[in-house]
C-alpha cells in the first residue's frame, strides 16, 4: 500500500513543478523577450562591430545657483533639488568635500534621475555656488536599454523586474528538476544539459580569469 503511494506523490509534485514552470514562463513570456533582445544588443555595444544602441540628446543645459545650505552634503543638494526644482535624484555619485591633499580638484557629485525616455543628471563641484543641470531624451530603444540597465524605470518598474528575476530563478531550477527527473547521471553528463554546464562552466571561468 505504501510503496504504491510513492509513485502518485512523485507524478503530483511533478505535475505541480511543471504547472509552476508553465505559470512562470507565462508571467516573464514579454520580459524574456525584452531582456534578450536588449541584452542581445548591449552585448555588443563596443567594437568596431559596434550595434547601435539608440540616440540620446541633450534638451535643456541649465546653470544653477546653490545656496551654502545645500552645498555640506550630496543629500542636501538633492533634498533642495526636489524642493526646489521637483527633480527627485534616483542615483548619487558622492564625491569628496573638498580640494584633495596632493592639490587635485575633489571629485565632482553627480546626481541623476528622470524616466526611461527623459532624464537629467546635476554635476556639482565640492564648495562652489552653482551646479550643472542637463536634461536629456533618449529614443526608444535608447529607452528599452535603460530599462534593461534599471535606470529610470521607477518603483513600479523595479518591482515588476524583480519578479521577472525571481521568476527567472525558479525557471531554472524548475527546469533543471524537471530535466533530471528519472534520468540517471550518465545520461545527465552525456546530455544537452550536460554539455551547456560545461559551455557555462568554460566560459565563466575564461571571463573570469
Amino acid at each position: 500500500m505504501e510503496p504504491s503511494r510513492l509513485p502518485r506523490r512523485g507524478n503530483a509534485l511533478y505535475r505541480g513543478i511543471r504547472q509552476l514552470h508553465l505559470w512562470i514562463g507565462a508571467w516573464g513570456a514579454l520580459a524574456a523577450i525584452l531582456y534578450g533582445a536588449t541584452g542581445l544588443v548591449l552585448n555588443h555595444r563596443m567594437g568596431d562591430g559596434a550595434w547601435p544602441q539608440g540616440d540620446s540628446r541633450d534638451t535643456a543645459r541649465i546653470t544653477l545657483a546653490i545656496p551654502a545650505s545645500a552645498r555640506a552634503t550630496p543629500e542636501q543638494l538633492s533634498l533642495w533639488l526636489r524642493d526646489t526644482r521637483g527633480l527627485d535624484a534616483q542615483l548619487i555619485r558622492k564625491g569628496g568635500p573638498g580640494a584633495s591633499g596632493d592639490g587635485k580638484p575633489a571629485p565632482k557629485w553627480s546626481l541623476s534621475g528622470g524616466t526611461a525616455r527623459t532624464s537629467w543628471t546635476l554635476e556639482y563641484a565640492p564648495g562652489s555656488d552653482h551646479a550643472l543641470l542637463k536634461h536629456s531624451q533618449h529614443s526608444p530603444l535608447a529607452a528599452l536599454n535603460r530599462l534593461h540597465k534599471a535606470v529610470g524605470g521607477g518603483l513600479p518598474w523595479r518591482l515588476l523586474a524583480d519578479s521577472f528575476a525571481i521568476g527567472m530563478l525558479l525557471l531554472g531550477l524548475s527546469g533543471i528538476w524537471m530535466w533530471a527527473r528519472g534520468r540517471r547521471l550518465r545520461t545527465l553528463v552525456f546530455s544537452v544539459m550536460g554539455l551547456s554546464t560545461l559551455a557555462f562552466a568554460a566560459a565563466l571561468a575564461f571571463a573570469l580569469g
